[in-house]
């Protein structure tokens, strides 16, 4: 199973980390779908952040594992975007969450956990 974590600051909600671990197990290695899914979703976002927001997060990846903390960054502006691009990406793994609930798990405190 894909365990997806969303870790959001008490006050401003802001996200602050973000995990994403395991394997869905939804089909043989390589022909795996929502595998292929979470991982697509969740590097994107990472690149969309360097490429759109100009922030390189501070990535930890290795086979069945990414996660990053969030820095503040140094304008309100940039921020925005950052966060915006996180939302979009819960958005998109809480879809596959949805879809296949017995392979994906997603832990977020704003949202009923799927």
């Amino acid at each position: 199973m894909v365990k997806i974590t969303i870790v959001r600051d008490d006050k401003s909600n802001r996200i602050v980390s973000f995990a994403i671990e395991g394997h869905a197990n939804y089909a043989k290695h390589g022909e795996d779908i929502v595998c292929a899914g979470v991982s697509a979703v969740s590097v994107g976002t990472v690149n969309a952040i360097e490429a759109l927001a100009g922030v390189e997060l501070p990535v930890k990846m290795k086979n069945g594992w990414l996660s990053s903390r969030i820095p503040s960054a140094a304008d309100a502006d940039t921020d925005a975007k950052i966060q915006l691009l996180l939302e979009s990406m819960i958005v998109s793994l809480d879809t596959i969450a949805q879809s296949y609930g017995d392979h994906v798990r997603l832990h977020d405190q704003n949202l009923k956990e799927r």
